[in-house]
């Protein structure tokens, strides 16, 4: 199930690094990087706190996309 991320590209617009934003959430700077690089689906709960420091809503920063068969 692949799920892509702007996490990244909300997190340079708030102009924080990983580890700021890390803190902000309650997760590691390892935890952020393997989100942003698309090796880690957070929880739904990380996932709303994410999208509330970005000042956006989940499914703005989130994109899941099926697979086709």
């Amino acid at each position: 199930m692949p799920l892509y991320n702007k996490l990244k590209e909300y997190r340079t617009v708030l102009g924080i690094n990983q580890t700021e934003m890390g803190k902000l959430a309650g997760v590691s700077r390892q935890t952020i990087s393997l989100i942003e690089r698309g090796d880690y689906s957070p929880s739904v709960t990380l996932a709303l706190k994410l999208a509330r420091i970005c000042q956006a809503t989940v499914e703005d920063i989130f994109i899941y996309e099926e697979d086709t068969l």
